[in-house]
Parts: structure tokens; sequence; C-alpha cells
């Protein structure tokens, strides 16, 4: 899935542009960034009300392709600019974390949703 049909899919606003060739085959849903560097699968979508830098350093140690942040949470520039320079794209929905988790499971047609 590409990083626009994903922002369709969880009625989303790309705000950073992921790497032109970044494919999401998976989502993972979390708040706790240990957890995510711990558990997340390869080429994931990260879904989190997360919005800060550090949520960008995770997202490169554990290859994360994007940052759904949801509840339409504020994205601060030093995250923005984290995101921009790794190539980590960062989508923002008013959508729930559950609403936008169950939109992009529905989406990625029988990948792996955890």
């Amino acid at each position: 899935m590409t990083q626009d049909a994903l922002a369709a899919a969880c009625s989303g606003q790309i705000l950073v542009p992921a790497l032109a060739d970044a494919e999401i085959a998976a989502g993972y849903a979390s708040d706790m960034l240990s957890d995510v560097m711990a558990n997340a699968p390869d080429a994931a979508a990260l879904i989190t009300i997360q919005n800060h830098v550090n949520t960008i350093a995770v997202c490169t140690l554990a290859n994360i392709r994007v940052v759904v942040v949801c509840h339409g949470r504020p994205i601060p520039e030093d995250m923005r600019k984290a995101a921009a320079a790794e190539g980590v794209g960062i989508i923002s929905t008013d959508l729930s974390q559950f609403e936008a988790s169950c939109a992009i499971g529905k989406a990625l047609e029988g990948g792996a949703c955890a």
C-alpha cells in the first residue's frame, strides 16, 4: 500500500511524504515506543497518538515507513523535520486509534495488521 492509499483509508492528511518507494505492508497500533521497537512488523505504518520527535527515531530503528497520528493531534515542527530527514511519512487523522486501525486493516486486503 502506498502512503496516498493509507491516507485515504484513514481519512488522513499527508503532512510529511514518505520515501517515494515506501510500500506499507502492515499496520501496528501502539503508544509504547519500546513495544514498537520490539514488536512492530517490517515496513509497517505506526498508528499512534505520540506526536514527538522520539517517535521518528523509533520508526527509523523499526523500519516503520509512515506514522499515522490520531485524534488530530498537532505535529510539532521538530517532528516534521526529523521525519523529512529520515524519509518517514506522517499522516494526521481525526480518527481514534481503534477507528484508524480498523480502516487501515481493511485497506491492507489481507496484509498483516497487529
